[in-house]
Order: structure tokens, then sequence, then C-alpha cells
């Protein structure tokens, strides 16, 4: 039986085989851009490699994912590899999509290319059959918590429940056989290095929200209308009076848009509509201020004497990352990239729907260098496609190799240990509740 560091040998001699071709899969889909639940070609083009692997993909999951699974030669748990398919929508992007301004500003091609990297190696007979359980290659959709409108209709359509791509495949039961998950993000921030380690991530509501107002001309008769935009002005307001009672250690953060102000300029706003997204680090501090939220939004429309409809959408859980995976991966960067290349970064601002994951099995989320830019932006880039899809194929190759080798001893160890914050039952019943939509006439 062939040793873990012989394993990590021939799995590096295969990915870098294959180098060229995973930068290539990366750039293509880099030119083709996709936002959620709309990844035809990316999801086209993962199930054609997972079956040149000799793989079974099942494709259409949650619309456009994509699963292939490969088994060692004894039992044991189920480790979730995955990638995510989508883009953002950045139109000025020097990789946008002219049509739809789709762009890949956050590095999800190179999670793809990664992942299926990590597949190569690991389908290869004389690695995989030394290990034991299961390997479930993901290609998740609709990570990027965008165009909210468009997939609030997928959901009245009846075509998705969840509007991020990992809290549907929950739902629809892909999740329900596995046991650990990982996977891997392309970091720009270059204070994190080559490979940065990582622990939280705020969790997420979505709202949208409309004033109703009474339209009236706003020269001869303001005073026979109300002002809806008035409304959502004195709701912001309220908001940011609700500020100095958010704890720093929750990482509370609240950030409305108004996506519609009025009909015209001679005319007082009746129609009034606003984005936002509540988050925070963990789901006590979230919750709560998405009740001081919801007060801020009534007391603008009573303020003016308007009526406000607020749409809770559950968004995503807060991330937790198991520190027993965390340091066999750590272990593994080292070995990548050298101690001095490896950092460390103890909570992050922004969400991500493996936080949903993270409440029901140990999750690793770790962060990889290669890229250049601001995140979500249209300087976003990947320099270093060799970091950025070569060693972050390997390193989780090498982690999948430590978790499931020695017939998987440290993976029984991690599930065996760790009991999951929440069932599946649990989390879909919490998500259903949490989504609500009501109309309070301040009037």
């Amino acid at each position: 039986m062939p040793s873990k560091e012989d394993l990590k040998r021939r799995a590096d001699e295969i990915i870098d085989a294959k180098a060229d071709d995973l930068i290539s899969i990366a750039k293509t889909i880099l030119s083709n851009p996709e936002p959620g639940f709309r990844e035809v070609k990316t999801a086209k083009l993962v199930a054609e490699q997972f079956g040149s692997l000799g793989l079974q993909p099942r494709s259409g999951l949650a619309i456009t994912g994509v699963r292939a699974d490969a088994s060692g030669s004894t039992p044991g748990p189920t480790m979730a590899v995955l990638g995510e398919l989508d883009s953002l929508i950045v139109g000025e992007h020097p990789h946008a999509d002219p049509n739809t301004n789709a762009a890949h500003a956050c590095g999800h091609h190179c999670q793809i290319a990664m992942m299926l990297g990590a597949a190569s190696a690991l389908t290869s007979s004389d690695i995989l059959e030394s290990l034991a359980g299961r390997i479930a290659f993901m290609a998740v959709p609709a990570e990027e918590y965008i165009e909210i409108e468009y997939r609030d209709g997928l959901r009245k359509d009846g075509k998705i429940e969840f509007l991020g791509g990992k809290p549907e495949m929950v739902r629809l039961g892909e999740f329900d056989d596995v046991h650990l998950a990982m996977m891997l993000h392309t970091t720009s921030n270059p204070a994190e290095q080559q490979i940065c380690i990582s622990n939280t991530n705020n969790g997420s509501v979505a709202k949208r929200i409309q004033f109703i107002g009474r339209a009236s001309h706003a020269g001869g008769a303001p005073h026979l209308g109300v002002n809806a935009l008035n409304a959502a002005m004195m709701a912001m307001t309220a908001i940011n009076f609700n500020r100095e009672t958010f704890r720093d250690e929750d990482s509370i953060r609240v950030h409305p848009i108004i996506t519609k102000g009025g009909e015209a300029v001679s005319a007082v706003p009746a129609d009034v509509r606003m984005e936002t997204f509540v988050r925070g680090r963990n789901l006590e501090a979230l919750m709560d201020a998405n009740t001081k939220v919801d007060r801020a939004l009534r007391a603008g429309a009573m303020a003016v004497g308007a009526d406000v409809k607020i749409q809770t959408i559950p968004g995503y859980m807060p991330l937790q990352q198991h520190k027993g995976m965390a340091e066999i991966f750590r272990a593994n960067a080292v070995n990548l990239v050298g101690e001095d290349n490896v950092s460390y970064v103890n909570h992050r601002g922004g969400s991500t729907d493996m936080g949903d994951i993270s409440r029901l099995m140990p999750v690793i989320h770790p962060y990889i260098g290669g890229a250049v830019g601001l995140g979500h932006g249209a300087t976003y880039v990947i320099e270093d496609y060799s970091l950025a899809v070569i060693k972050g194929a390997k390193a989780l190759a090498y982690t999948v190799i430590d978790l499931l080798g020695d017939n998987a001893a440290h993976g029984n160890s991690i599930v065996g240990g760790q009991r999951p914050d929440m069932s599946i039952s649990e989390y879909l019943k919490f998500m259903r509740n949490l989504a609500s939509e009501e109309t309070y006439k301040g009037g």
C-alpha cells in the first residue's frame, strides 16, 4: 500500500501533466461568463470533463449544477470537493460578455478548473484504490447573491425554492450523503499571501422593500400626496440611528440601495423600491439586526403615512470552518508554497453559501492567490494561473488524500467528532421560517 506522500507525489505528476489543459479550461470559462442559474455552457463543459475521466455526471441539479462521484476501495465517509459555476455582472470588466455584462470578477473560473484538476488526480486508479469512502465532485450554481428579482421570479415559477445554489442543492438532497466538504477560493489581497487559511464569514439575509405613497402634483398640490421617497429616506436614517447598537464583534453590515426613486420629478413619488442585505457574524446578531432593520422600515413608512411592503429572503448562514480540517489543509499549503507564504484571517465581512453547508457538516473554505485588483470589480483578474489553478488543484488533492487515506482515519475522526449545528431538516425549516412578506400600513 503506497504511503500518503507517495499518493501526493503521484497526484503532482498527474496535475502537472494536465496543467496546460486545466489553465485552458479556466480561460475558456473566463471567456464565457454566466450568472447564477444560467451557467449552461459552463455546466456542459464540466459534465464533459467529468465524462472524460470515466465518471458518470448528473447534470441539471438546481437547474445547472453537476455532480460526479468516485468511490475508493473500502467504505468510508463521503467528501465533497466543490467549485462554483457562476459569474458576476460587471460590465466594465475586461472579460465581460458584451451582451449580458457578465464577468468572472471573483475567480470562480479558477475554482472549477482546480476542482477538475483535483478530480483528474484523485480518480486515477493508482490513487483512488488507496482511498476509503467516496469523493463527490460538485460544480454548484449561483453562489453570488445577485439578480434577486430574477431569482425570485424563478422561485415564484417553482423552478427553485432558495436563491443560492448550495442551499437549493441541500433542498434537493445532494448533500444528504455527504459528510465533509471543501472548496478553495481565489484572493487578490497581497496581505493574504499565496494561500490563506480563514475562519469565519458573515451570514446574510436579503430584503426587497416597496414604499407606497400617494402621487400628486409636486408643484401644485404636494400637500395632497404621500411621499414614498421621504419614507425610504427616513427609514435609512432610522437604520443609521441603530448602528451604534451593533457590536463590533458581531460584524453587522447593512447596506441598502434605492432601485426606484419615483416616476417623474413633477410628481410626488408614490412607488419607491429598495433592496438591502443584512449581514452578521453569528445567527443571533444577524436576527437581531434583521429585526431592527424591519422596525426602521416601518418607522419610515409611519413617519409620512405611507405603506411599506417588506420581503425577507433567506440569504446565507454564517460560515464556520473546522479547525482540524484547516490544520490538515495548512500543512499541505506549507508543503506547496512554504511557511512564509501562508497566512491566516480570522473573519471576513462577506457572505458565502458555503456557510450553509458548514451548519450541516465539517467544512473548510480557504483562499489561494494569483489574482490582482478589487474583488467583484472591473480590475479583478488572474495573473498567476499556475498558483490559482495548478497549486490550488494540488492543495485540494493532497487534503483529500490526507482525509481519505489510511482507511479514512482522519476523515472518520473528524466526522465522528463534530455534531452538526443543524440537521438538514432543521436547516430547511429555519430557512423556510425566515422567508416572509408583510405589508405595514403606516397611514
